[in-house]
């Protein structure tokens, strides 16, 4: 028999129909958007189908009919989609930025006509020293530029599928079968050579490795048609050589240019920006040297995690080094530059103080454009610290007023965090800061104080609009108590010497 005290004290639960009805309308929304989903926008359907048409006149034998032109247009446009449709999927960063997009498609056009033009010169070369075969002037064509270009400012899956949709378009134009095999080989090998290039030497040895592919994939293709002879070989030997030279040349003519037009970082450009004799770091060292040294650990921190995040260690640091560029307008307003005991906030309104912090993002960005550091550095100046609140003097407001002040009024403009590599640098940053007002930094101390900073920054909302994640976190996490640990480490007390009467 059942107690009828407890069913007494047991109430019916209410369904809150509320969740169900916006639960149901989500669900709605979420099915028609899929029902709906286009396979490509018309916004990039458009630039497309004349790309096809600009590729195809570049491809084009001028001796066929129109249907022939026809036929590479509709292929070229095939392989443009799935070019898109990659990015869409693996690299949907590239596709907020048209900038990046037209860069793409610029290299696209640019290899072609370089090897369009190389082409011409190489076939007159030929013809003049009466080489028979007919393919061999071909493998002294510099195919593999788009391929160096790209792995350097994207990066190597981008520069993979470049190299495929590159090579099948080569196909179209130069009709041997085997040829797209060899330019897809030769463009694999350069991007491979330069995935983790630090300095402008790496790229002439990567015009080694160019030539010693080319000779090889070349020489396998004449074995294979069996069209080898004495003078095949030497030939074939002479144009490998052009090949991996040019394609070194041609990067460091046309790297720069590419990088003052579309205002892009490559490694190269990087380590330059991470020399301490940079304009913008010696001013920051004298006129800020508390920054300067929290920049310099929190580039320790950032480049001790990017790689589990996927980011470049290199841009991280670098970034780093630059996201607090703002503060030398003001130093003596920001803790780690006080040199008193008194602090120039102990006179001002809490509102005022709060609007002197907040305008170190803006400072930083007129700087950066300044000093024309890359978009990618000002993005970082920009959304380090989000939208977070200035806690400190958000509470000293609420204290001293009796109303509680708007708390927008306290917060950074924003906006958050939209990459991996900002989301990391404010984590960083916060941490930094954090770790030095620990009186006893243990380890125990410094990890309880990491997943604090992340907590909070996570359930603020700053890393909603950013691709990290929860696995991304704990490495990161990980990775920051073992530099802050080593930073923060004990030392032995050293007994005082005594001297002997």
């Amino acid at each position: 028999m059942k107690n009828t005290k407890d069913s007494q004290t047991l109430k019916p639960v209410k369904t809150d129909r509320n969740y169900l009805r916006k639960f149901i309308e989500r669900f709605k929304q979420t099915k028609n958007g899929k029902q709906h989903k286009k396979f490509i926008d018309n916004e990039a359907l458009y630039p497309i189908i004349l790309l096809s048409f600009l590729i195809s006149l570049l491809l084009h034998d001028y001796k066929l009919g129109i249907l022939s032109f026809l036929g590479s247009t509709v292929l070229v446009f095939i392989l443009l989609i799935f070019f898109y449709r990659d990015l869409q999927r693996y690299k949907p960063s590239y596709l907020k930025k048209k900038k990046m997009l037209v860069l793409l498609s610029s290299l696209l056009i640019l290899n072609l006509l370089l090897g369009k033009l190389f082409e011409h010169l190489f076939f007159i070369f030929s013809k003049g020293l009466s080489i028979e075969n007919p393919l061999i002037h071909y493998f002294g064509i510099p195919l593999a530029i788009g391929a160096v270009i790209v792995v350097m400012i994207f990066d190597f899956h981008t520069a993979i599928i470049f190299s495929l949709v590159l090579s099948l378009m080569i196909g179209i134009w130069i009709k041997t079968s085997l040829f797209p095999l060899y330019v897809f080989i030769t463009c694999l090998i350069a991007a491979f050579s330069l995935i983790r290039v630090k300095k402008r030497s790496d790229i002439i040895t990567a015009g080694f490795y160019i030539v010693l592919l080319t000779i090889i994939s070349s020489l396998s293709i004449l074995f294979i048609t069996e069209e080898v002879t004495f003078e095949s070989v030497y030939f074939l030997m002479v144009f490998s050589f052009i090949n991996g030279f040019s394609v070194s040349s041609l990067c460091f003519l046309f790297l720069p240019a590419l990088e003052k037009v579309f205002k892009i970082a490559t490694p190269l450009s990087l380590i330059e920006l991470l020399d301490i004799d940079h304009p913008l770091m010696k001013y920051l060292s004298v006129e800020a040297p508390g920054t300067y040294h929290h920049s310099m650990i929190v580039g320790s921190l950032a480049e001790s995690a990017a790689e589990v995040v996927g980011v470049s260690p290199l841009l991280a640091k670098v970034a780093s080094y630059y996201h607090d560029i703002g503060k030398v307008r003001m130093p003596e307003y920001f803790v780690e530059n006080q040199t008193g005991c008194i602090s120039k906030h102990e006179k001002l309104n809490p509102h005022l103080s709060s609007m002197i912090i907040i305008s170190h993002v803006k400072d930083g960005v007129e700087l950066a454009e300044e000093y024309n550091l890359p978009e990618i550095i000002k993005d970082v100046i920009q959304q380090h610290h989000g939208t977070s609140l200035i806690t400190y003097f958000y509470q000293k407001a609420l204290k001293e007023q009796e109303s509680p002040p708007p708390e927008m009024d306290y917060r950074y403009p924003g906006p958050k965090p939209q990459t991996k590599l900002a989301a990391l640098i404010m984590l960083a940053d916060a941490i930094e800061a954090s770790a030095r007002t620990l009186d006893d930094p243990t380890p125990a101390r410094i990890s309880n104080l990491i997943d604090k900073i992340i907590k909070n920054i996570f359930l603020d909302g700053q890393l909603d609009e950013c691709e990290i994640t929860l696995k991304d976190l704990i490495e990161i996490k990980k990775r920051f108590e073992h530099v802050l640990t080593g930073i923060f480490h004990r030392r032995i007390p050293y007994p005082e010497i005594q001297n002997r009467e």
